[in-house]
């Protein structure tokens, strides 16, 4: 592994500085956020990051104590989060879209101090934390019959200049948890430099960002790539960013980009892929410069389509949320549909055996990435930490195939690949494949046992429900083996309505392998 980039992040820093960079570089009186009709200018976000990390304090959270913050995106989400590393608590930012009682196990595990939510789930959430240290406080609008206090009232008397810990980079900042996808969430703790370096590395080569953009991204705050699109990337240039409320629906993002017209556009793949097949899209992303994709891997199919409809190029690459964000990818003049890419400057990638040893030129395996952005750990988990951060190379499981031209391509979770006649069966290579077929909305491929040998077995949500589901499989299984080796063909097909995800849209294969 060779290092492509040097980036040098200071010794004593603390990740709130975003902040005062953007004071002392005079743009006090920009906007840093818009949502809903509202905007705050950097020098509004820098006196609440300050009175709200103060009020944290008078709550009871010290240096280094949890805070737990169950909000959907909101004009203040940014300040309560660099509030919170300010004074030196660590925010842990987790889905608002669960159910109340699954909140007591973030709770329990990252033994938070202070939960910070909405006044709409501030008492159910009170009702499964009741008897233990954790105290729950509401941010946002007030309303009736709440009984949790307030932290705008917390923060009403605390000064609005205040100035952050002095933390060192690798000190711990906040944590975020995994999405879930292969099981129950883990948190996973980030330092204080972490966020910065993702700034020095993709939004600075990749990106290219300016302090004349505007970012949209439809994946929340509260997950490692909204972090970034929406935070991050945008505090560091001195940008400006719009941020949406709810689900993201198509017609909910159509509006909000026609209402914030940004320049700079993230989704995830099944969303780019439900925008294209729902109206009203016309003109919303007039004026975006470039569009990003992670999450998944992006068909070539729906990225070809995209381009078609809006004209617009979708950057696509690989990240996670113990790499904080996306740390392979294409990038401007240099775009191949269906790949992630090559590594972004200041990350090293190789391609190891089974054995975990490097291997050179084309080769296909596990992807190994190195990067300061890197995870300190897993909480609770260290068994987990030992088997993936190893000799500061992070194992991400994931697979990958690594072409003559130094591009990347994905081939699957390492849990989810299967063989069948002893030959490896790549579940993204076969539903790339499917998701060709007109009739495929969208789709997932696992490996099942039938009389002890293993086949694939694709789940498949129909464009247009209904119709001869027989006919459509024998048409589906000859599309197919038009495109792939004859082991990879399916040979089950199973029509669903819908396929299991996490709240971030990632598909839940264990789920149909269960």
């Amino acid at each position: 592994m060779t290092t492509v980039t040097s980036v040098r992040i200071p010794e004593r820093y603390n990740a709130s500085q975003l902040l005062d960079a953007n004071l002392e570089a005079g743009r006090a009186e920009k906007v840093a956020v818009s949502c809903g009709g509202t905007s705050l200018s950097y020098g509004e976000v820098f006196a609440r990051a300050c009175r709200y990390g103060a009020a944290l304090g008078e709550l009871g959270a010290a240096p280094g104590d949890r805070v737990l913050i169950v909000l959907d995106d909101c004009i203040d989400f940014p300040a309560l989060f660099l509030g919170a590393i300010r004074a030196g608590a660590v925010p842990v930012p987790v889905n608002p879209l669960y159910d109340p009682s699954q909140y007591r196990y973030f709770v329990e595990d990252s033994g938070a101090r202070i939960v910070v939510t909405g006044a709409a789930l501030a008492d159910a959430i009170s009702t499964t934390v009741e008897g233990g240290r954790t105290c729950v406080v509401t941010l946002g609008a007030p309303e009736s019959g709440c009984a949790a206090p307030r932290l705008e009232d917390a923060a009403a008397g605390q000064p609005a200049e205040a100035p952050p810990l002095d933390t060192r980079r690798d000190d711990m900042a906040f944590w975020l948890y995994s999405s879930g996808s292969t099981g129950s969430p883990r948190g996973v703790v980030h330092g204080q430099g972490d966020l910065l370096y993702t700034c020095e590395t993709y939004a600075r080569h990749i990106l290219e960002i300016r302090e004349s953009d505007v970012t949209f991204s439809t994946t929340k705050l509260f997950h490692a790539y909204g972090l970034g699109n929406n935070l991050s990337f945008p505090y560091w240039a001195g940008a400006s960013t719009v941020l949406l409320q709810g689900r993201p629906t198509p017609d909910a993002v159509f509006a909000a980009a026609r209402e914030g017209r940004p320049t700079l556009f993230f989704s995830v793949p099944t969303l780019y892929n439900a925008m294209l097949n729902a109206e009203g899209g016309d003109g919303a992303f007039n004026g975006v410069r470039a569009c990003v994709s992670a999450a998944e891997p992006l068909p070539a199919r729906v990225w070809h389509r995209w381009r078609e409809q809006h004209g617009l190029v979708i950057l696509d690459g690989i990240g996670s949320t113990e790499m904080l964000h996306i740390y392979c990818s294409n990038r401007i003049g240099d775009v191949t549909p269906g790949a992630s890419g090559r590594p972004v400057p200041g990350y090293d990638l190789a391609i190891a055996d089974e054995s975990g040893d490097a291997l050179e030129g084309e080769a296909t395996g596990e992807l190994i990435v190195r990067g300061d952005s890197a995870l300190d750990r897993y909480w609770n988990h260290p068994d987990r930490t030992a088997e993936c951060l190893r000799d500061g190379l992070f194992y991400t499981r994931d697979r990958y195939r690594r072409d003559a031209d130094g591009r990347y391509w994905y081939e699957g979770r390492a849990d989810d690949m299967f063989k069948v006649s002893g030959l490896w069966v790549s579940p993204a290579e076969v539903e790339a494949a499917l998701i060709e077929h007109p009739a495929v909305f969208e789709c997932a491929v696992v490996g099942v046992a039938v009389e002890g040998f293993v086949k694939a077995k694709a789940f498949v949500v129909r464009r247009e429900p209904g119709g001869d589901a027989e006919a459509l499989a024998d048409e589906l299984r000859s599309f197919s083996a038009t495109k792939l080796h004859r082991y990879e063909v399916p040979q089950f097909f199973a029509f669903v309505d819908d396929l299991p995800k996490t709240l971030t849209g990632k598909i839940q294969r264990f789920k149909l392998r269960d």
